[in-house]
């Protein structure tokens, strides 16, 4: 089944061009199917480029999908047209009163920034406490799943020493878990992050289970045991060339950074990149949209969550 997506949203355009099934908002109303609904909290200052790539994991599903996609209303993004955001977003006063079978937060360029330093950090706890009651499962994704460990379970982020940067093989520690399923025991996901969760705090949470982890990157995925609040440390939604343009812009800016680890072919800009990320980035949310949304969430919203 195809993702629905508003008319003349950029994503909408690139992913035809890419042969994924993009049906319009006017088509679905004619189909006899309840689509899933999804919300995502887009915090990325690359909004266009993020709804594209959600919007492709996404859509790769069996599974009817909408979208409505949230700005927060405390802090107006510097990077995106307005008449972008006016188009096609909506904040959470408008939707405070509605339920969701799913939420993506994503991340955000604030990690450096204590929690309660963040321009919009009261705001998004609002969304992170509303998710409880009115979203059955939530996927945060680098910053915001800092942000989610520390609203829901106070684990601390910590500074690192150097940007994780790169590509890096993970671990699946709990392959019984329906996230898991279809993973290799080994899996490439990509990082870009200067802060770390605290693993001795996550440990000694009883409510959190650890699914996959790094030897140099850290905890990967993590979950409730009841998939309600799921946390994914690393950027799997990343485009082929998405470090590749975050590399060349801090590069320009003349900022400290190291290559990408195990990104370029031979560690050569020039070769191209290792492009090994992208079936494991689709099974994981296809696994979520199925077995944390999908299978679970009930038919009817207004119903008891």
């Amino acid at each position: 089944m195809p993702i629905i997506l508003p008319k003349n949203l950029p994503a909408a355009e690139a992913l035809e061009h890419e042969n994924i099934f993009v049906m319009s908002e006017s088509r679905a109303l004619s189909q006899n199917i309840r689509p899933l609904r999804i919300v995502v909290v887009n915090l990325m200052p690359t909004k266009i480029a993020t709804e594209t790539q959600l919007a492709r994991l996404l859509a790769n599903t069996p599974i009817q999908v909408e979208l409505t996609f949230l700005r927060t209303g405390s802090y107006l993004s510097k990077n995106t047209p307005e008449q972008h955001l006016r188009a096609f977003y909506t904040t959470f006063d408008n939707i405070r009163n509605q339920r969701f079978d799913g939420m993506i937060i994503t991340g955000a360029p604030v990690e450096q920034m204590p929690f309660e330093d963040v321009e919009y950090w009261d705001e998004l706890c609002e969304i992170m406490e509303f998710s409880k009651t009115n979203v059955w499962s939530t996927l945060h994704v680098c910053w915001g799943a800092q942000a989610g460990l520390y609203y829901h379970f106070g684990i601390e982020k910590q500074p690192l020493d150097k940007k994780m940067f790169g590509i890096f093989p993970h671990r699946v520690v709990r392959p019984s878990n329906p996230l898991m399923r279809g993973f290799d025991e080994v899996f490439f996901a990509p990082h870009s992050r200067h802060t770390n969760i605290c693993e001795q705090q996550v440990e000694q949470c009883p409510q959190l289970r650890v699914l996959a982890k790094s030897d140099e990157a850290g905890m990967f995925l993590l979950s409730t045991d009841s998939g309600r609040q799921i946390f994914v440390t690393g950027h799997p939604e990343y485009d082929k060339l998405t470090l590749d343009s975050e590399y060349r812009r801090d590069l320009d800016k003349g900022l400290p950074i190291e290559m990408p680890k195990n990104y370029y072919i031979g560690d050569d800009m020039e070769k191209g990149v290792n492009f090994c990320w992208r079936s494991h980035a689709h099974l994981l949310y296809s696994n979520w949209l199925n077995y944390y949304v999908y299978q679970t969430t009930p038919y009817d919203l207004s119903s008891d969550f």
